[in-house]
């Protein structure tokens, strides 16, 4: 009997750990891509050719920059419908277009600020990420009062693009760093949970573990973009 009980948390664990594998390697593969191409993209040449037009920002610039949030939301809300295939060609154009839209920090920011927040960013996302996995507190209530605060945030940040305010935007920034972080830990809790589902089919866990990494890389993301708004030094 202890044998069997065994196994079958042997089991368990091997499930959760590959299953994590999945949604780090999806979230690094898409880190990737950004980075890339915001490097590429991130020239006065490159901007001004595809972004800027007589009369100033081409509108081909807030496409580039706001696609993404549609695309994030059609993933996440109709990957049942969708094959993993479809899935991961819109993981990928995502990946793509949020790096043309990342492509503007090399502009704004020293590449030496840009590389010094990436690794403050990193420790701090793992960090919460430990805690929310390891945490016995029930995060539920939590989550959604970060929730809430991301989409307050979201809204301010849409309305000071044209307001330009640097206090408002340093506001947001201050509140961004605290919502990210806690919705990192938040996330991680959610996702292990969904791991260690026994029920999910195969192609569940591989859709969820997609949408996992997506999940997790928008925050990791919105967190560095947040860090570097406070800590970055502009050229």
């Amino acid at each position: 009997m202890n044998n069997i009980i065994d196994q079958h948390e042997g089991f368990s664990k091997e499930m959760t750990r590959e299953f994590f594998r999945s949604v780090y390697g999806y979230m690094f593969t898409a880190l990737g891509i950004s980075g890339i191409i915001a490097y590429l993209a991130g020239t006065p040449e490159f901007f001004t050719e595809y972004f800027m037009t007589e009369s100033g920002i081409s509108p081909l610039f807030y496409v580039v920059a706001f696609a993404p949030v549609g695309l994030g939301l059609l993933i996440q809300m109709a990957y049942q419908r969708l094959s993993l295939g479809v899935l991961l060609a819109l993981f990928m154009v995502y990946s793509a277009l949020m790096g043309l839209s990342l492509g503007v920090i090399f502009l704004v920011y020293s590449g030496a600020a840009i590389a010094s927040t990436f690794f403050v960013t990193a420790g701090a996302f793992a960090g919460m990420a430990i805690l929310g996995y390891t945490t016995k507190v029930d995060l539920t209530k939590f989550g959604s009062l970060m929730y809430m605060l991301f989409i307050g945030i979201f809204i301010a940040g849409i309305v000071n693009i044209f307001m330009k305010s640097d206090t408002m935007g340093f506001v947001i920034a201050v509140i961004g760093v605290f919502v990210f972080t806690g919705l990192t830990a938040y996330y991680m809790q959610q996702l292990k949970t969904v791991a260690q589902d026994e029920n999910l089919s195969g192609l569940d866990r591989s859709k969820l573990s997609l949408i996992g990494g997506l999940q997790l890389y928008i925050l990791f993301v919105n967190l560095f973009l947040s860090l570097l708004r406070l800590l970055g030094s502009r050229d």
